[in-house]
């Protein structure tokens, strides 16, 4: 059983390290093809975030954001492979910024074709963010092993 659940982590946690070591790659001086795609979603995301609450948020390079989310998907999927707890918050983290900013699905018109292709992005993300919460909920019921106590040895007289 410890053995298919090691398996089970490596396949979850490729996903995120896999992305991460390819964004690496790219990521140039400025950020990569990851942060051109990123730059017009953000911009947008931050005028919703300006609008609806009325925050200004700090202006933030792109490329600064890029090499977070690379931190956060390889160090939270190494450590998740071990079965660390650390490891699933760092990718629920990397999860709950990137996924309302990368598809943002709520900025199309329904009959557009990039409604649907940005929600069913958006749900299996929400999908991985529930397998995370998943983790670390079990991860915390179990009981945690206790050092066996000898049982005292009876005197004689």
């Amino acid at each position: 059983m410890a053995f298919v659940s090691f398996v089970g982590r490596v396949l979850f946690a490729s996903v995120f390290i896999l992305a991460a070591y390819q964004e690496f790659n790219d990521f140039g001086v400025d950020g990569g093809p990851a942060a051109k795609y990123l730059r017009p979603k953000f911009n947008v995301f931050l005028d919703h975030v300006s609008t609806h609450s009325g925050l200004q948020v700090p202006e933030v390079q792109i490329k600064h954001l890029v090499a977070a989310a690379i931190v956060l998907k390889g160090l939270g999927g190494l450590l998740f492979i071990f079965g660390s707890s650390l490891g699933a918050y760092l990718l629920l983290l990397h999860q709950a910024f990137a996924t309302p900013i990368l598809y943002d699905f709520y900025n199309y018109d329904v009959e557009q074709k990039e409604y649907t292709q940005y929600f069913l992005k958006f749900t299996q993300n929400l999908a991985l963010f529930g397998a995370l919460l998943f983790f670390i909920g079990m991860k915390n019921s179990l009981p945690r092993r206790q050092a066996r106590k000898k049982a005292p040895k009876t005197k004689t007289v």
